[in-house]
């Protein structure tokens, strides 16, 4: 009897294996994602990353919509195993001349006709969003979007995840063809897989 509670005291001691730590691990990056994918205020013109190291996540990325840093906080601290969020959002400054830039920049990537299945919905998502801008400045095409706009002081930088090398060329010949824009740093990734 005493060996068999031994050996349960053991166990319950014992650090989980590398494997099960892994797969915790997997789990929470997963969970993590699909909430940020969720946030209603999540969109084109904003981009979220997150790194995890035991019970702390770290948030990286850039808001347009300065509510999106509280939002990603809270519903990251919801998720089981998040024991503290470390929040390193960056609110983007609010400017009309950006604005600009993010929506001529969304027409000429979303509205190529060779990158337009990149759009949920195709090119007509895109013409009714840009119609949609001009009713109600400050807002962006909310949805799954693969490839991020994220403008700053008149520069443009590309984030996301695409289908080819390729799709990354055009994607960064289109954000270059925009006026008014000082640069563009293409990071978009290629997902071969």
């Amino acid at each position: 009897m005493r060996l068999a509670a031994l050996i349960l005291t053991i166990a319950v001691i014992a650090p989980a294996s590398p494997f099960a730590q892994s797969t915790f691990r997997r789990h929470t990056a997963v969970s993590i994602q699909e909430e940020l994918d969720r946030l209603p205020t999540y969109g084109v013109f904003d981009f979220l990353t997150f790194g995890v190291d035991r019970g702390t996540v770290t948030l990286t990325g850039y808001s347009y919509n300065g509510s999106l840093k509280s939002q990603a906080a809270k519903a990251v601290k919801r998720i089981s195993g998040v024991d503290e969020v470390a929040n390193k959002i960056e609110n983007l400054p609010p400017s009309s001349f950006d604005d600009q830039i993010r929506w001529a920049t969304f027409y000429r990537i979303y509205g190529d006709e060779f990158l337009s299945r990149y759009a949920p919905g195709g090119f007509a998502t895109v013409y009714d969003a840009v119609s949609q801008s001009r009713r109600f400045p400050g807002l962006q095409p909310f949805g799954t979007y693969p490839i991020h706009i994220i403008v700053r002081n008149g520069h443009t930088t590309l984030h996301g995840t695409i289908g080819s090398e390729m799709d990354k060329r055009m994607a960064e010949i289109r954000a270059r063809e925009v006026g008014g824009v000082f640069s563009v740093d293409n990071k978009l990734v290629v997902d071969n897989d």
